[in-house]
């Protein structure tokens, strides 16, 4: 899907859940045994029947041509470095917030519960490692105030409180953060997700680069 919106030079912008929805509403159902403390009991499990999905809600869609490289895109959870940092954007901003949905889908929670943008971008070097030195250089608009003589992230020395401080803290690398919610997941489920989740935008593969990811091929 996001592979053929790319070819015909159209950016989605919102990828997020709520906006990939499944074709049909057919569920099998499966009772399974469930462990709670030292006793077990049965849950009813309900899967679907067909794994297809569909994306909905293109009123943020944009051409590749008429796009505003200057605004503001995506909802924040999803919405990619070079967004925030005022770096312009283009077809890999949707490519972050797949890596973003993918990662939640895996593990159930967040990747990044924010809504403040140096939060965010605190969060990011939390799980992702440092942001490089040549995005920081390029920052433009009020992201500039973000970094400390253009060289390293003003944290935690600008944050809004101790308790931002410490919801940042908590946050897990994006590997421990397979491990402790992910059972069984795939090495290459690791490695696609670090993929998508490049910070320079141009270092992301492309939806179609993507789908031949090991992780797609099974391999």
């Amino acid at each position: 899907m996001m592979a053929d919106m790319h070819n015909l030079k159209y950016i989605h912008t919102d990828l997020k859940p709520e906006n990939v929805l499944l074709t049909s509403s057919e569920c099998r159902k499966f009772v399974v045994p469930v462990l709670e403390g030292s006793s077990k009991r049965l849950k009813e499990l309900r899967v679907p029947r067909c794994s297809r999905v569909k994306l909905i809600d293109f009123g943020s869609a944009t051409s590749y041509k008429q796009r505003s490289a200057s605004s503001i895109v995506s909802t924040r959870h999803y919405r990619a470095p070079e967004v925030i940092l005022g770096l312009g954007w283009s077809y890999p901003c949707d490519i972050w917030s797949i890596g973003c949905m993918l990662a939640e889908l895996s593990t159930g929670v967040l990747l990044f519960d924010t809504h403040e943008d140096l939060e965010h971008l605190a969060m990011m070097e939390r799980i992702l490692g440092r942001i490089p030195s040549h995005l920081i250089k390029n920052v433009t608009g009020k992201a500039e105030e973000y970094f400390r003589h253009r060289r390293r992230l003003n944290w935690p020395e600008g944050a809004s409180s101790s308790r931002s401080v410490r919801a940042v803290q908590r946050v897990l690398q994006l590997d421990e953060l397979l491990e402790k919610y992910a059972d069984d997941y795939e090495n290459s489920f690791l490695d696609l997700l670090r993929q998508l989740l490049k910070y320079d935008p141009n270092d992301r593969p492309t939806a179609e680069e993507a789908l031949g990811h090991p992780f797609f091929r099974g391999h």
